[in-house]
């Protein structure tokens, strides 16, 4: 998911939710095309996971879209509670996370530049230097630091999450969430840990390094200053 764009909370309820009081089907399945689309969306988020599954291998990159699903699906979790209006009633706790959630961005960056040069060994066992629960917090920090996919999730339920709707219904959708990008990145890791896109990187590596570097700190600065 991208975690650039983020719709401003409204304390309106809009005239579908309004109409009903339990959760459809087909707004379920709406909530559920609504975030695909903004998965897919290129954001920090599939840099990391690009970068990551072309240098470390596809186990890896799975550990770390499992990591992307909870963090996406803690910042559904935390909307549906309201977390979303907390925001907007107090905006510097808001502001306080995106400078967090930037600033880690900003973070990995630098890290990503200072090691551009280093070579790239194809050999699996050499390139898996980063372990699997390392990958996996690794991608739940990337997430859980930039609180903008709480504002998202929250304009989105606002009208299309009816109050009073029953647990079960707001497992599924946190549920949904949680595949939804989990899939998304698994896709992605796929086919940039193959053979063919792994040696691609490794002749551009230093390049690709410090463009991906570059992109990093450019959503880094945009979530801070967004």
């Amino acid at each position: 998911m991208s975690l650039i764009a983020a719709p401003r909370w409204s304390l309106a309820r809009s005239p579908c939710a309004s109409r009903s009081d339990h959760l459809t089907l087909a707004a379920f399945l709406s909530i559920i095309a609504i975030h695909l689309l903004a998965a897919i969306s290129p954001g920090p988020s599939f840099v990391v996971c690009l970068r990551i599954a072309a240098q470390e291998g596809f186990r890896t990159a799975a550990a770390l879209a499992l990591g992307f699903g909870l963090g996406a699906a803690l910042w559904a979790t935390a909307a549906l509670a309201g977390l979303a209006l907390l925001f907007e009633l107090v905006p510097a706790l808001f502001t306080a996370l995106k400078l967090v959630g930037a600033a880690f961005l900003i973070w990995i960056a630098i890290q990503m530049w200072r090691h551009a040069s280093a070579p790239l060994e194809l050999d699996l066992a050499a390139t898996e230097r980063m372990t699997r629960s390392r990958a996996f917090r690794f991608g739940f920090l990337t997430f859980a630091t930039n609180p903008k996919p709480a504002v998202f999730f929250g304009a989105v339920f606002v009208g299309l999450v009816p109050p009073g709707t029953p647990l079960p219904w707001l497992i599924a959708i946190v549920a949904a969430v949680f595949v939804n990008e989990v899939l998304w990145y698994l896709l992605v890791a796929r086919l940039f840990s193959t053979g063919k896109a792994r040696a691609g990187y490794a002749r551009v590596k230093t390049a690709v390094d410090r463009s991906f570097a570059g992109l990093l700190t450019l959503f880094g600065l945009k979530i801070a200053l967004g």
